[in-house]
């Protein structure tokens, strides 16, 4: 046996006395944080008010298309460098009107970077505060702003301005129906 592991009964006690106070301290330590106000909250469940409500105003959430006010310009689908946005314009062969057959948005794709929203000339697709839309089924996250089967006719600056819906009540809605539909 090696003279460093022979220790003398004085060092022995030594050690089991530091080991004693080391835990001691560390437990002290732990104790105290039994008594302080947590930093973190149970979310979502102890909080004053939703939480889309304390977001700020230019927080960059799931998209929503106000199509009362969409003029079917197209500049937002061009504007989208990933390709997350599907418009189909339609034309009325007899009048030779144009429609919005599709507005789709697949929320799998977006990276919310707003290109889309800085590119509208109306203002027709907005960010929301709604982020948390989590799915067992990704077709869940295809939100189609335009029913299939229906026309939506085009917005033309020189109407009259439409009442616009409030934000994140359009987002909210395709959510809640794609959920239903889906599942």
């Amino acid at each position: 046996m090696s003279s460093s592991t022979n220790l003398t009964l004085g060092q022995y006690f030594k050690n089991i006395q530091n080991a004693a106070l080391s835990t001691l301290e560390g437990m002290a330590v732990t104790f105290s944080w039994l008594f302080r106000r947590p930093i973190t909250i149970q979310w979502p469940d102890k909080i004053e008010k939703p939480l889309e409500e304390t977001l700020p105003e230019r927080t960059r959430g799931i998209l929503e298309v106000e199509t009362r006010i969409c003029t079917g310009c197209l500049a937002c689908q061009k504007a989208c460098p990933i390709d997350t946005i599907s418009i189909d314009m339609e034309r009325n062969a007899e009048t030779k009107e144009r429609f919005i057959a599709r507005f789709d948005i697949d929320a799998a794709k977006c990276m919310y970077c707003g290109l889309c929203v800085d590119a509208c000339p109306t203002g027709a697709i907005r960010h929301t505060t709604l982020f948390a839309y989590a799915t067992d089924n990704i077709d869940n996250l295809l939100l189609s702003y335009v029913d299939k089967g229906e026309k939506v006719t085009p917005f033309r600056p020189k109407d009259p301005q439409p009442e616009l819906r409030a934000r994140g009540s359009i987002g909210k809605n395709v959510l809640e129906r794609n959920l239903k539909s889906k599942n």
